[in-house]
């Protein structure tokens, strides 16, 4: 697994565990000395994502077809979030690989239908950008 790859999962994680707690996202825990790479581009992600929450949310929302972005199961939305703030601002990473990577951890963390929504999702949102 990349670096990338796992910055991903660690920023899931992190975003997922404030969503579910409540809590901003700056009281949460990233630290993890282990890794350099992986934790700062978690850092960029979670950081990112905090201080355009409002835009990516906005454009979430508009992109969901017979959903509500509250009715969202919050790891869908987390993981929703982490790929639209990659396709706004992470220019150096591309178009299929932030689709792919999200499809993979609704694959592996989300339900048996969560893979094919987000893939959807994501291919409205990326024609919107």
């Amino acid at each position: 697994m990349g670096a990338r790859t796992k910055a991903r999962k660690r920023a899931l994680d992190t975003i997922f565990e404030a969503d579910l707690k409540g809590i901003s996202l700056p009281n949460t825990n990233t630290n993890d000395e282990t890794d350099v790479d992986v934790t700062n581009y978690a850092l960029i992600l979670i950081k990112g994502i905090m201080e355009n929450q409002t835009q990516i949310d906005e454009l979430i929302a508009g992109s969901l077809q017979n959903w509500t972005f509250d009715r969202l199961p919050k790891v869908d939305r987390s993981i929703l979030r982490i790929a639209v703030y990659e396709l706004l601002f992470q220019k150096d990473v591309p178009t299929n690989v932030v689709l792919s990577e999200a499809v993979g951890l609704a694959e592996s963390l989300s339900t048996a239908e969560s893979s094919s929504f987000i893939n959807g999702t994501l291919a409205t949102i990326s024609k919107k950008i």
